[in-house]
């Protein structure tokens, strides 16, 4: 089992891919993409194309061990119920451990860097016994870190904080304007070393892409609107995930390492969130 000890701070997400799941992974890694982003949730991922998808591109010479692979345990409500990964009769750790040893298989991968709750479940006590099981899977190596997504409860949040053995390293949210971007959970994030993911970045912030002042920013910069948000994102610590199926795009939202926005620019960005 080894472990990769550099969190990349962009992840490709692989949501809604279906039969083009494998190619796209392949062309993302190939592209420069060290960290790939799935679910064991058949309903929206094709996990096995991601695991194709990385075999590929070790034929072409990207090693596993390059790779920062997360994937996700989704509630049996966040499921197709003809498509479950794992016995709905069971008990929740047992869920947990089956869904991860499919996660295992699929992307032919006995260690996975993080593993997500994909959303907290009905209540606090439930919620604990799956991480409880996380945490086992933690203890015994196969996991490198442990987060929890679709998380918008900055009480139930800390909760599930204060009860953790092992901390959250990682919150997955949706970054857009109707939770307010998240600010006071960003800020208890930032307060206590939890890396705040966000996807639906692009798809739900248009008015704020379109927007002159933004668009006057990329301009100036020489670049595009979506590696100026990402690079934004990236400078304030946010780690974003990005599902695009262009190459060109790929290459692009990668590209956004190679500058750095200004006092400046921050400021006037920042003014949106």
């Amino acid at each position: 089992m080894v472990k990769v000890k550099q969190i990349p701070k962009l992840f490709y997400g692989t949501a809604w891919k279906k039969e083009r799941t494998a190619k796209l992974v392949e062309q993302a890694i190939l592209s420069g993409f060290r960290a790939i982003d799935t679910a064991c949730q058949p309903k929206h991922y094709e996990e096995a194309g991601v695991g194709e998808g990385i075999r590929l591109a070790a034929k072409k010479g990207v090693k596993r061990t390059e790779l920062f692979l997360q994937t996700k345990f989704t509630p049996i409500y966040g499921q197709d119920p003809k498509r479950i990964p794992y016995d709905p009769k069971a008990s929740l750790p047992d869920q947990v451990k089956q869904s991860f040893e499919a996660s295992q298989r699929n992307l032919s991968s006995d260690f996975i860097d993080s593993l997500i709750l994909h959303s907290p479940l009905a209540d606090m006590k439930r919620t604990l016994e799956v991480w409880k099981t996380f945490e086992q899977l933690f203890k015994e190596k196969f996991v490198g870190h442990i987060g929890i997504s679709n998380c918008y409860d900055l009480k139930f949040f800390k909760l599930l904080f204060q009860n953790a053995e092992i901390k959250p390293k990682f919150l997955q949210n949706r970054f857009y304007k109707e939770t307010g971007y998240d600010k006071t959970l960003r800020k208890f994030c930032d307060e206590n070393s939890v890396l705040y993911q966000c996807f639906w970045t692009l798809t739900a912030n248009d008015h704020i892409l379109e927007h002159p002042k933004f668009q006057a920013i990329a301009k100036e910069s020489n670049r595009t609107e979506a590696q100026i948000l990402f690079r934004y994102l990236t400078q304030i610590g946010i780690v974003p995930l990005t599902g695009t199926c262009s190459e060109k795009h790929m290459k692009e939202d990668l590209e956004i390492f190679d500058f750095h926005l200004g006092e400046k620019e921050m400021k006037a960005i920042g003014s949106f969130f």
